[in-house]
């Protein structure tokens, strides 16, 4: 591991940016998901216009040459026109639909930002061709298998999608399949354009009563049962991730696959595609169904292996089946499932209307814009996923815990690898009422930032970590009383290391930094075992001296004859007349030479000089 940067070294460009003294102030900065900085970052949320004319496709060359200093947004599959109007007034978009593997390795080194829907692949190949300058990816749409999540991440890039203005329509379609499934409606349709008129051929069976099993119970399969529940149904579920209490409030009992499996009637998928999803309804899982069972399918064809469904339908294990999605898009003309008769099939219709079309156009447009603005989307895939009370409520901890990582890092000597990490939260709050994990990310990125030569931002920060052999762990003390903030203190400790400056090793052995957030405001409140109580803006010098008079006015004195202005001094110590630690924070750099006449104080024993 390289040896951390001298303190005097600055800051790295991309850290968040700092808190001023007012809460609000904070909670902005503390919302900024450190991406790569972009000169229009301050730009304001883009307003959508009404009927706004699709411009043309830019050219790779006009890309490189107009909207100079925008970022560039590639849509590769088709958008909403409302959605594009946002991008446009935000960013250099070029919409080029249908492209090539070969052809979108090309383009996207030239881009910041790519959104895409289902039918393209976005793979490490992608990511490594970006040549890093891919920001943002973002899935206009739920499912995010098309996505190499891992390799998004080892390059830092966010991928966001759009999870909420499509739940509705995929939840009619899929209760419109079940329902054109139980009464025959497109083989009826088909008979009758044909010239046919076969009432006896094609009897349905009624919705009342049954029983319907939801596999997956997140957005869309919880507005799927509501919708069953209307006709009469009775709704069972599985997930092994979903909340008794809300499955509850919905009317809807939660069970084993086994149960799922062995006493529906009717089962509608909605899981995603993962290994562990992939055929998951195959020939064994077929076998453990009540007879005459009905499949619904809109979420990912991969879940179904197809040709076991086939057999399962020859067999009547399986009476009808209803699929809007198919292991490969779009299925071959002679695909023995889809000419089933016993199959009703649509093309991948579940977010088609036009409400959803908009809805998701919009949605995707505000998180990509939002991400390269350097906000921290809540449809986040591949980061910390917090809610947005949490976010808000956290806002100036973030800022804390990045500055004291930061700092940290920065009193480590050279010649020693950071290896060992202890996060230490002290608060009122219930252990399961305390989400940190947004907490862990930024303190990550402040330790490791500053010792990596690869790009680090809250995306691929524990990734990073990883890689370079650094353990982090985390511990909560319990405080009692009322939890009127969230954390009392934060306090990051690095162990088996030396520091530049002695007096930030504890009596455990560990250097170790602690901060409090006062007033919105994060302050360093401990080093070592040295009490202090400055902000962390700007610059700081932390001196180790003797005890005793005009130790203050020295320091002063000698920043004062360079013109350097103090913002703030703190004294911290163990006993009257003893060691104490001067904590002082400068709005200038000192000069070397500077540095070096505080050295020469004869009372001051260590000092060391931090960008913050």
């Amino acid at each position: 591991m390289a040896a951390p940067p001298a303190t005097t070294a600055t800051t790295h460009h991309r850290a968040l940016l700092p808190p001023t003294r007012t809460h609000a102030a904070a909670t902005h900065s503390a919302l900024r998901l450190p991406l790569r900085a972009h000169p229009h970052a301050h730009a304001q949320r883009a307003r959508l216009t009404a009927a706004a004319a699709p411009a043309p496709a830019a050219s790779t060359a006009s890309l490189e040459s107009s909207a100079a200093g925008k970022p560039t947004v590639l849509v590769a599959e088709k958008l909403g026109a409302a959605g594009l109007a946002l991008l446009r007034e935000f960013a250099n978009v070029d919409c080029s639909y249908g492209l090539s593997p070969e052809d979108l390795r090309a383009k996207i080194s030239l881009c910041d930002a790519l959104i895409v829907r289902s039918g393209t692949k976005v793979g490490r190949d992608v990511f490594e061709a970006s040549g890093g300058r891919l920001r943002v990816v973002g899935r206009a749409g739920v499912g995010i298998d098309n996505v190499d999540l891992a390799a998004a991440t080892e390059h830092g890039c966010l991928v966001v999608n759009a999870p909420t203005a499509n739940t509705v329509a995929a939840a009619e379609h899929g209760i419109a399949l079940l329902t054109a499934m139980a009464w025959n409606i497109a083989q009826a349709d088909a008979s009758l354009k044909a010239g046919k008129w076969q009432r006896n051929k094609y009897v349905g069976v009624s919705l009342v009563g049954k029983t319907l099993a939801i596999l997956g119970f997140g957005k869309v399969g919880s507005e799927v049962a509501r919708r069953a529940k209307g006709l009469g149904m009775h709704v069972i579920a599985h997930d092994p991730y979903a909340s008794a209490d809300r499955a509850r409030a919905i009317g809807v009992e939660l069970v084993s696959m086994e149960e799922a499996m062995t006493t529906a009637d009717f089962i509608s998928l909605h899981m995603p595609l993962t290994p562990a999803t992939n055929k998951m309804l195959n020939d064994e899982a077929f076998a453990k169904m009540k007879y005459g069972v009905r499949i619904i399918n809109v979420a990912r064809g991969g879940v179904i292996d197809e040709d076991a469904l086939v057999r399962a339908l020859d067999s009547g294990i399986v009476a009808q089946a209803a699929l809007d999605v198919f292991t490969k898009e779009p299925p071959a003309p002679d695909n023995k499932l889809v000419l089933h008769v016993n199959v009703t099939v649509t093309p991948h219709l579940g977010a088609s209307t036009v409400e959803a079309q908009e809805g998701v156009a919009i949605e995707i447009a505000e998180a990509v814009i939002g991400a390269l603005k350097g906000e921290l989307a809540a449809s986040a895939v591949n980061a910390p996923m917090v809610p947005a009370e949490v976010l808000s409520e956290l806002a100036p901890f973030v800022v804390l815990a990045e500055k004291l990582g930061h700092l940290a890092v920065q009193l480590v000597a050279g010649g020693g690898g950071i290896k060992s990490v202890k996060v230490t939260y002290a608060s009122a709050r219930a252990p399961d009422d305390l989400d940190t994990r947004l907490l862990r990310a930024m303190i990550t990125k402040g330790l490791i930032e500053p010792i990596s030569s690869v790009f680090v931002n809250l995306v691929n920060a524990d990734f990073t970590a990883k890689q370079r052999g650094v353990r982090i762990t985390e511990e909560r003390i319990i405080l009692d009383g009322s939890p009127e903030t969230p954390i009392d203190y934060i306090q990051v400790q690095i162990a088996n290391v030396k520091s530049k400056f002695p007096s930030a090793i504890s009596e455990t052995g560990e250097i170790t930094v602690e901060g409090r957030v006062k007033d919105g405001v994060p302050h360093l409140t401990k080093v070592g075992a040295f009490q202090v109580d400055v902000s962390l803006e700007g610059s700081l010098i932390l001196c180790r001296q003797v005890d005793q008079p005009g130790m203050i006015g020295s320091v002063g004195s000698v920043l004062g004859e360079e013109n350097i202005n103090v913002s703030f001094m703190s004294v911290g110590r163990i006993a009257p007349r003893k060691h104490a630690v001067m904590a002082i924070g400068v709005d200038e750099e000192p000069s070397k030479v500077t540095l070096r006449k505080i050295g020469e104080i004869p009372a001051i024993e260590e000092f060391v000089f931090l960008k913050l």
